[in-house]
């Protein structure tokens, strides 16, 4: 059966990481913080060939862990959930000419 538990000999220190086995940022780049304005709309966190998005703001939570290709891809998607307060009412002229 296998520790949960390191076993540490006294005696032994820290050792650097060697730099050659550091991960680094696959092609979708390091993490990225998403804003919007001044709305902090989340983060995306490179996975696998993409990019998912975490939200941060209760504005952006039907987003949250979608997998984007890249991070401008989840940037955009946040921007158009800000998008249609840009103009309120305007749903609503809408409703009232289809009604007429």
């Amino acid at each position: 059966m296998h520790s949960l538990f390191a076993e540490h000999t006294p005696g032994e220190g820290l050792k650097a990481a060697d730099p050659a086995t550091i991960p680094l940022p696959g092609p979708a780049g390091p993490p990225r913080v998403i804003e919007i304005g001044e709305i902090t709309a989340g983060i995306a966190v490179p996975e696998g060939r993409g990019v998912r998005f975490f939200s941060s703001a209760r504005d952006f939570d039907g987003l949250d862990g979608t997998l984007f290709r890249t991070a401008e891809q989840a940037t955009r998607a946040a921007r158009e959930r800000v998008r249609p307060r840009a103009h309120p009412g305007a749903g609503q002229e809408r409703a009232q000419l289809r009604r007429a």
